[in-house]
């Protein structure tokens, strides 16, 4: 496995040097930032994940404002406690995309949202979780969660802005090349060998999983 210094010489290499590197690269936000990120502002981000896997990420972005509206601005109480009279208005509703699976998940991971607020609060349990233990996190999104395994989980982290890793195509590539894993991770054994690399490169360059996430995809 390289040292994390020649993974990022080589994503300099290819993106115009290492201050053009540099400039591309963002930081996750800070523990204060996300335990203020309201709980509605959470479970709004969790749905656009949710909605968007396996669909057309403008078709949801286009469709965003109408969301916002039919699911209560994301109030995390009322989407909770949602009857099923509003259910079934929701799937008739044009502003959305009528998936009723989906749908269901918003109820659920508001009231995942709720279980969070007496564990301490969703920014602090979520945003809190120790990014050398990231892999945990998402396999409790997973468990407790409702439609977030997989990438879904992963995108929603990095949109809240928290500390991730996002196993895209270009990052598995990388992890491949470096001989971490053989084939895009699916199993426990192969999560924690993804995340015991991420932490050695932690170690060695004192960035984040974001910023190192970010430099893996484009060492390609």
């Amino acid at each position: 496995m390289h040292h994390f210094d020649e993974i990022y010489t080589m994503a300099a290499n290819r993106h115009g040097g290492p201050d053009a590197l540099r400039a591309k690269l963002s930081k996750p936000k800070s523990m204060a930032e996300l335990t203020a990120l309201p709980d509605d502002r959470w479970l709004s981000i969790i749905t656009k994940c949710v909605f968007q896997a396996g669909f057309n990420w403008k078709i949801i972005e286009n469709k965003w404002d109408g969301f916002e509206t039919a699911f209560d601005g994301f109030d995390v109480g009322r989407c909770a406690f949602m009857d099923d009279e509003k259910f079934d208005a929701l799937l008739q509703d044009t502003r959305i995309v009528r998936n009723g699976t989906k749908i269901a998940s918003v109820r659920e991971n508001a009231a995942f949202l709720l279980e969070l607020r007496q564990e301490g609060g969703v920014g602090k349990v979520l945003g809190g979780w120790p990014s050398t233990d990231y892999v945990g996190l998402l396999a409790m999104l997973g468990k407790r969660g409702s439609r977030l395994g997989g990438a879904s989980a992963q995108y929603a982290m990095r949109f809240a802005g928290r500390d991730s890793f996002i196993l895209s195509r270009d990052v598995t590539a990388r992890l491949i090349a470096e001989g971490v894993i053989d084939k895009a991770p699916s199993s426990k054994k192969a999560m924690a060998a993804v995340q015991d690399a991420f932490n050695t490169w932690m170690d060695q360059s004192g960035r984040s999983l974001t910023e190192i996430s970010r430099v893996l995809a484009m060492s390609l």
